[in-house]
């Protein structure tokens, strides 16, 4: 079984159990006082393996199967199975911290689902073969122009809130897929701007 696949198991059965389990559902979650008052540092992590509904972790876990076993496969060769969890795990906690810092005094907030850890996958994946075509609603679209309109309307959505998403988690877990790829093998950006100068390559 690859680790993309036992990411994906572990968190359906949790998102699973805590749609019937509020008790659960609150120890996952991240909240700001229960990490400032009680350090449950946990919830950095946790909070990705539990999701709003069976939609929210649908799209979540279908995004990981298709371009989570490609980034593994990259990266297992040279960091090892636990390097690509811990970029997975590290994702999760990068794309929250900025919630962390805006709202860590705000007892109302919360968030949850490994959109921040998917999207570094997706990105890392973009990195690689920016002139590969994703499905968006069942329409083929190019990664790269993917790329684009995803970053404008994250940031747009970001700016103009009260859609109760942490648009936030998504740039960041992008950017840091991107930033990760590009430390551990520096190559890649010239490999990502020669393929992106040569769509049939």
């Amino acid at each position: 079984m690859t680790l993309t696949l036992a990411i994906i198991l572990l968190t359906g059965v949790v998102s699973w159990l805590a749609f019937e389990n509020h008790r659960l559902m609150n120890q996952l979650i991240f909240w700001p006082p229960a990490i400032s008052r009680g350090r449950q540092v946990h919830r950095f992590v946790s909070y990705g393996l539990v999701h709003a509904d069976w939609q929210h972790l649908l799209f979540n876990m279908i995004t990981l199967y298709f371009f989570g076993n490609t980034i593994e496969k990259v990266l297992t060769p040279v960091i090892g199975p636990i390097g690509f969890l811990l970029f997975y795990v590290g994702a999760l906690v990068v794309s929250i911290l900025p919630a962390w810092m805006k709202h860590r005094h705000d007892p109302s907030y919360r968030s949850l689902g490994a959109s921040g850890a998917v999207s570094a996958v997706l990105f890392a994946f973009i990195l690689l073969q920016p002139w590969s075509m994703i499905l968006v609603f069942v329409i083929p679209v190019p990664a790269i122009l993917f790329a684009v309109a995803y970053v404008a309307y994250s940031i747009w959505a970001d700016r103009r809130g009260g859609d109760r998403i942490n648009h936030s988690a998504h740039l960041w877990g992008a950017g840091f897929g991107v930033l990760f790829m590009v430390l551990l093998e520096p190559r890649v950006l010239e490999h990502f701007l020669a393929r992106l100068l040569s769509p049939g390559s």
